[in-house]
């Protein structure tokens, strides 16, 4: 069943250039604001990864990622999902000191993606990490960096406003924290994803943390995989969007595991026999940095800020047929 869906009367504020250049405007400033947030720098980051490494993220630990031959260095690489695990390795190696961190563009092919107003294939995201101390993995850090984050997008907002004025976004600057078990409390009889809409149109911006381990129904609000994120420190970013009257995810963070949250989460999630790969072994024995990161959607963040109705307007992918008469008979252009 196609679940693209074009709001009645829906005309997008910007002509097709228009919207080409206001891409280019969220890419700069964003990366402006939030480098100067979160004190980071851009480095270059793979397309693909040797899957032996344990580097890639297996996302919930169902999607298949795409892999290829590579005959003249005698392996496979594996195209990413994300570079959660990577980025890790990256700060290590690259000798970041406490308190900075490194950001960089992120293309990934997600092939099993159902395809919808928000969903593509492609995904294309700013991905971050930065180094901690033991004293910030709390509650109270993570939620001030993401009230950082909050900022440089509400800011990158106001910024284009000024550049094209016709665009009516309106963000909430106050992010609304709720736990995914406060919300299973509070509508014990809906889907997760009914109540991530139900909760962030009243509030606007929110922030669910605790995603990945069991609620106390016996059921996960989402998956989450067991080796990057620390499931009692991490949590998901939404904006309430109004062309699409939804509540859209932007981004999924955290503070990453230290050896006993590894330990932990790899035993709950039966997921013991990587414990022997070379980035697990890593965490499991402390060589290498506490870290806190996400990825912020670049798409949808465009999506956002230019009150679009299809990430298609965005991005360009590859989409079905009923997808592509649906946006046609609409008025919408598909990059």
């Amino acid at each position: 069943m196609n679940k693209t869906y074009i709001p009645e009367g829906y005309r997008s504020e910007l002509d097709l250039y228009d919207t080409q250049t206001a891409i280019g405007s969220i890419k700069e400033i964003f990366v402006a604001h939030l480098s100067r947030a979160l004190h980071l720098r851009r480095v270059t980051a793979p397309l693909f990864v040797d899957p032996k490494t344990g580097l890639n993220d297996d996302l919930s630990g169902v999607e298949r990622a795409v892999t290829f031959d590579i005959p003249a260095a005698e392996k496979d690489g594996q195209v990413v999902h994300s570079l959660a695990k990577w980025k890790r390795m990256a700060l290590h190696q690259y000798g970041f000191r406490v308190g900075r961190g490194l950001y960089t563009d992120m293309n990934a092919i997600r092939r099993d993606e159902e395809l919808d107003n928000l969903h593509s294939i492609y995904v294309d995201q700013w991905d971050w990490e930065k180094v901690i101390t033991a004293d910030c993995r709390t509650v109270e850090y993570l939620k001030s960096t993401v009230q950082s984050i909050v900022n440089a997008i509400v800011a990158t907002s106001l910024d284009l406003r000024v550049r094209f004025p016709q665009i009516k976004t309106n963000l909430c600057p106050d992010v609304t924290f709720v736990t995914s078990q406060e919300l299973e409390d509070l509508y014990p009889d809906k889907t997760p994803k009914e109540r991530e809409n139900l909760f962030t149109k009243e509030h606007r911006t929110v922030f669910i943390m605790q995603i990945g381990d069991l609620l106390k129904s016996g059921k996960k609000h989402d998956g989450r995989a067991p080796d990057y994120d620390d499931w009692s420190l991490n949590g998901d970013i939404f904006f309430w969007h109004d062309v699409l009257d939804c509540a859209v995810e932007l981004s999924s963070m955290g503070i990453r595991v230290d050896a006993k949250a590894m330990d932990e989460q790899l035993t709950k999630a039966n997921c013991d026999a990587r414990r022997n790969l070379p980035f697990h072994k890593m965490i499991l024995e402390d060589r290498l940095p506490l870290t806190v990161g996400g990825g912020i959607g670049q798409s949808r963040l465009c999506m956002l800020l230019l009150g679009k109705a299809h990430i298609g307007e965005v991005q360009v992918s590859l989409w079905d047929e009923e997808t592509k008469r649906i946006c046609a008979e609409k008025g919408v252009d598909l990059l």
